[in-house]
């Protein structure tokens, strides 16, 4: 690799506005997750299909402008020392994550999620700033291609994780493996490189930020690590105290409870229509006797005796041979 380089290159203020406008994806679907998670909303629509998403599309974003900002900071020649100081920020405060998600969620506890990618890719980068544009490229998409080409159920060992090539996806509440991400940091590497003289010259490049909303945002896009330490604890702390005074949403889980009966109901030997019924007049019922809000937290003896009578009531009714409860 060349020498260090010895000034840092001038910051471009469209990048830092880039990366505010991914902090503001990112905390809006935080939200969404926070409010589906504590039942503040009928759905988890954050685990929706679209979702998963948008959730794929915020990393990805993220990603690439760490490979961009990674040509732009080094590609005349590694400033070592900002690389261990910008490792050491982003590696401790993936450190920190995994070790407060260990006491929140400990079945779900993060254990490679965004920062420890970036924090990995970004050293592995670093031999690509120097390679050849279109070799770069090709990393990329080999790197991307390389869980659907390598995948095996060898790399599910808990140490290979990371990787991603396993053949199962962990338990865990955010989940950035190696690869295929590395891929985008990659292809912002190779992006930049190839378009390194028209970035420079481009308009973009020479836009200041003068107005108080672009320079807060330019702000954000600088301070980008500790928004992402700072925001969902508080999100999750207000919502959690707003959850507190208002309960959950009367409809929070409806559509999964129906879905879960229905497929229970049928596993057993109910008919289709018939389990389509008894699911709605059972989630009805429930919620007439006060007992939708306790199953989140799970039944006692005599309100599981309960339910389990509305059950059979509701599907006997549902095949005509008994009136609802």
């Amino acid at each position: 690799m060349p020498a260090s380089a010895s000034a840092p290159p001038p910051r471009i203020d469209a990048l830092d506005a880039a990366r505010a406008a991914c902090l503001l994806a990112m905390a809006a679907y935080h939200l969404v997750w926070d409010l589906g998670y504590l039942r503040l909303i009928p759905e988890p629509v954050a685990m929706s299909p679209a979702g998963k998403v948008a959730a794929h599309a915020i990393a990805g974003s993220f990603l690439v402008l760490v490979g961009i900002g990674l040509v732009l900071a080094h590609g005349e020649g590694i400033r070592w020392r900002s690389v261990l100081r910008r490792l050491a920020r982003i590696a401790g405060a993936a450190l920190l994550i995994t070790a407060a998600t260990w006491f929140a969620f400990p079945q779900s506890y993060i254990f490679f999620g965004i920062l420890h990618c970036i924090a990995l890719s970004s050293l592995l980068a670093l031999p690509f700033l120097f390679v050849p544009a279109p070799l770069a490229a090709l990393a990329a998409i080999l790197a991307i291609a390389a869980p659907h080409l390598v995948a095996h159920p060898l790399l599910d060992a808990p140490a290979l994780l990371f990787l991603g090539l396993g053949s199962r996806v962990p338990q865990t509440n955010d989940y950035v493996p190696l690869l295929p991400w590395f891929g985008l940091v990659l292809a912002g590497v190779a992006t930049a490189r190839l378009a390194r003289t028209s970035i420079a010259t481009a308009p973009l490049a020479r836009w200041r930020a003068r107005s108080r909303p672009a320079r807060l945002a330019v702000g954000a896009g600088r301070h980008s690590l500790a928004i992402y330490l700072i925001h969902q604890p508080l999100l999750l702390g207000l919502l959690t105290g707003l959850a507190a005074v208002t309960g959950p949403h009367p409809r929070a889980g409806l559509a999964a409870f129906h879905a879960e009966y229905r497929g229970h109901c049928t596993r057993t030997g109910g008919g289709e229509a018939a389990c389509r019924v008894a699911a709605r007049c059972v989630s009805q019922a429930l919620r007439r006797e006060g007992l939708w809000a306790t199953g989140a937290r799970g039944f006692t003896p005599a309100e599981r005796a309960r339910a389990q009578a509305l059950s059979e009531s509701c599907y006997a009714a549902a095949e005509g041979t008994a009136a609802p409860p």
